[in-house]
């Protein structure tokens, strides 16, 4: 069983392609600028890779482009398309509708009521989504939605201080997202430690960031809430904000919901608390180091939001037994990891300087001395969106 995964953005589509058999990867590539009129277009297929420049105007093309470059004669991995058994998307908000769903119209119709709730995600998989089921109605598709590892989480760590009609009639609760990749990391840290009864805090640190509370595999508290908004703030989103600050926003500012909003979701984060130096961790790394106030405070309000939440998750698991960094900002920032980890030894939680500069893949960065194991464990939200492909379709 062969099975393509796929992960949108507005206007790309980057793709990776696995033999289920094996769990290996067969090919992987992307298209950027859909729509543009000049769509850049790059694949990898075993030492062949390749890089071009076409007229890609939409999702659905973008798919007809990538099983040519999988069927080629030359260089694919595929005889034909029909050796694609399904393809799996990485959604984000279903609502009502959660865990790995064969796409339907109730499915998209589902995910079309929380286009409010995530903005700059739903709607380009819908788009996506109903495009493919009309263009290429002979492959099954399949959703993962990130809010499927997160149904675990008790009632006490999901509900919010509102009225619990509104939770229940509307949806209104704490979600959780970055499923995938908190999966992922729960399922790999007990390979490699040979248990399955961890007690393990996910910190999932890039573009986007969440932390996650994970016992015996299973999540039971997220730092993200009801959107993809809240949490720690993130490269151009907001994090955690209190909403009796809209009514005065709007009030001083003149804008309305919808601009404030659009404010907070675009150019909120660590683009905004830089005062617009850039929402990069490595940009702002840069600029502090060169002495810039704006680019520290944002530097230093991700890592002490980092440190609240993970606190909190401690306290939840009743202290934990491995701590991991994975993402961009996770895998790569070891000043962060630093920062993070820092005066944490009451806690038994100690990092080891020397191995956390040396990273390379997975990789243990505790002191010897530490009680609680610290590991750097690069995320593969791609393998996990098969696998469930697979189960639902032999399911």
């Amino acid at each position: 069983m062969k099975i393509l995964v796929a992960n949108l953005g507005s206007t790309s589509f980057k793709y990776r392609l696995f033999d289920m058999e094996s769990e290996t990867q067969l090919a992987r590539g992307g298209i950027d600028r859909i729509g543009s009129g000049e769509s850049s277009c790059s694949v990898e297929i075993g030492d062949f890779q390749e890089d071009c420049t076409k007229d890609i105007p939409d999702h659905a093309v973008a798919v007809q482009q990538c099983l040519a470059q999988l069927t080629d004669p030359d260089n694919g991995c595929l005889k034909d398309a029909a050796e694609v058994s399904a393809i799996g998307f990485k959604a984000v908000h279903g609502g009502r509708v959660s865990g790995v769903q064969r796409v339907t119209a109730d499915v998209l119709d589902a995910m079309t009521e929380m286009n409010a709730v995530a903005p700059a995600h739903n709607p380009p998989y819908i788009s996506a989504m109903r495009l493919l089921s009309e263009k290429l109605p002979e492959i099954p598709l399949v959703a993962s939605f990130e809010t499927g590892f997160h149904a675990t989480i008790p009632d006490r760590n999901r509900y919010y201080g509102i009225p619990k009609k509104w939770s229940d009639e509307f949806q209104i609760k704490k979600w959780g997202f970055h499923g995938a990749s908190h999966r992922y990391i729960g399922v790999r840290t007990a390979e490699l430690l040979g248990r399955d009864d961890l007690k393990v805090i996910s910190c999932h640190l890039g573009g986007s960031s969440s932390l996650c509370a994970i016992k015996n595999k299973e999540s039971v508290a997220a730092s993200m809430g009801m959107s993809p908004q809240t949490g720690l703030p993130h490269n151009n989103r907001v994090g955690d904000f209190d909403p009796f600050a809209l009514p005065l926003m709007i009030e001083r500012t003149g804008m309305s919901l919808e601009e404030v909003l659009d404010h907070i979701a675009n150019h909120g984060g660590l683009l905004g608390l830089s005062n617009g130096i850039s929402g990069d961790m490595r940009d702002l790394e840069i600029a502090a180091a060169d002495g810039n106030a704006d680019a520290q405070l944002a530097l230093d309000t991700f890592i002490a939001e980092t440190r609240r939440h993970l606190g909190g998750l401690l306290v939840e698991l009743g202290g934990a037994d491995v701590i991991v960094f994975t993402g961009g900002i996770g895998e790569n920032g070891d000043q962060v990891r630093v920062d993070v980890c820092s005066g944490l030894e009451s806690f038994g939680i100690e990092l080891d300087g020397s191995k956390n500069q040396t990273v390379d893949g997975e990789t243990a960065i505790h002191a010897d001395s530490s009680k609680t194991q610290i590991w750097v464990i690069p995320t593969n939200e791609e393998i996990i969106v098969a696998r469930q492909a697979k189960q639902l379709l032999k399911g």
